[in-house]
């Protein structure tokens, strides 16, 4: 089994790279990364079967890691390994369908443990059907504005700026604002908004999450905030949603 340690402390990641390294049976480290931008390309570069990933990590957060992974249709199984005992992290690992969740010390035994259920999922052929790219709905969008969508497909439930999206593209905040509305035809902040509603449409309407859960499974912190969002982009609340779609 192939895989890749995402950590951005040095020596937590060091310490899981040698126990994975140390592994009995046909286990192979292949890569490791400080921060999930960075293991992104690792991953759709070496494609391996499992990531083992913290959450809190600079750049791009574990849980934004994993829903860009998953956008690309990857067959890889994630573990998330964190310090941090907060089941806010875990729901949202659980929308993500990962494999696992690890509070650090991560010992041997957990990770055989970890492997066996991993390699069980694998074995069960659980490759998602691909989902439609947010570019092909905008194809003469600008170069810098399709790259955008596509890290907003991956990363939408992860915590999202403008700013910080203009710095990843290269570009400055007030560049990325202009190119975003004349391409996209709304705002950087209202596309996110409906983008979020799209998506807690959808994971409600396919049970892939319990349905008190999909507003965090989707980006939002807030409940309230969420079923306001809901109501100005649908027209209904999310429980006239979910009564007028028999869900």
């Amino acid at each position: 089994m192939r895989m890749i340690v995402v950590e951005d402390e040095q020596r937590s990641r060091e310490g899981l790279c040698r126990l994975l390294s140390g592994l009995p049976g046909s286990h192979e480290l292949v890569g490791q990364a400080s921060n999930g931008s960075a293991a992104l390309d690792l991953i759709l570069h070496l494609k391996p079967d499992v990531v083992f990933t913290d959450v809190k990590m600079p750049v791009m957060d574990g849980i934004s890691l994993i829903a860009s992974v998953r956008s690309y249709n990857l067959k890889t199984e994630f573990v998330i390994t964190s310090g941090y005992a907060d089941f806010e992290f875990a729901r949202q690992g659980i929308a993500l369908d990962v494999a696992d969740y690890l509070i650090k010390p991560v010992t041997q035994e957990d990770v055989l443990r970890v492997l066996d259920h991993v390699e069980r999922r694998l074995s069960g052929s659980k490759a998602k059907a691909p989902e439609s790219r947010l570019r092909s709905r905008y194809p003469e969008a600008h170069p810098t504005i399709l790259k955008s969508l596509d890290i907003l497909e991956g990363a939408y439930a992860g915590k999202l700026n403008q700013r910080d999206l203009a710095a990843e593209l290269g570009v400055s905040p007030e560049y990325f604002s202009y190119l975003f509305s004349r391409n996209i035809g709304m705002t950087f902040s209202e596309f996110l908004r409906r983008l979020r509603v799209e998506k807690a449409r959808e994971l409600y309407a396919s049970g892939a999450c319990p349905k008190q859960e999909v507003p965090y499974a989707v980006g939002f912190s807030d409940a309230k905030y969420f079923a306001q969002v809901f109501r100005s982009v649908t027209g209904e609340s999310p429980a006239e949603y979910l009564k007028s779609h028999n869900l």
